[in-house]
């Protein structure tokens, strides 16, 4: 299945490789994934979606620790903390803690 967003260069894109890893023996999933994976690294570079690194705060159910600086940085912009593109992991989380008190 393939997100909406794509377009028929990208649809075709997925297909070709989707049906040529099913030819070198991947499974169906397997294709499916690096196909998905394949036309998406394709868009970034050029352009059209923004870099998936650069989105998200990760996961609730995680411990600060256990996230990213992206996430952590992601999540201290959300809080709008000053400072927070010269602070390092541990420093986010810090005050990150802070600020939700």
């Amino acid at each position: 299945m393939t997100p909406r967003a794509w377009s028929n260069k990208d649809e075709r894109q997925y297909n070709h490789i989707r049906r040529n890893q099913i030819q070198r023996g991947r499974s169906e999933d397997l294709a499916e994934e690096i196909a998905g994976r394949t036309v998406n690294k394709q868009r970034r570079k050029e352009g059209r979606t923004p870099q998936s690194r650069t989105q998200g705060t990760g996961n609730p159910n995680k411990e600060l620790p256990e996230r990213t600086r992206n996430e952590l940085y992601n999540l201290a912009r959300d809080l709008d903390i000053s400072g927070r593109s010269h602070m390092n992991k541990k420093d986010l989380i810090s005050a990150i803690r802070r600020k939700r008190k």
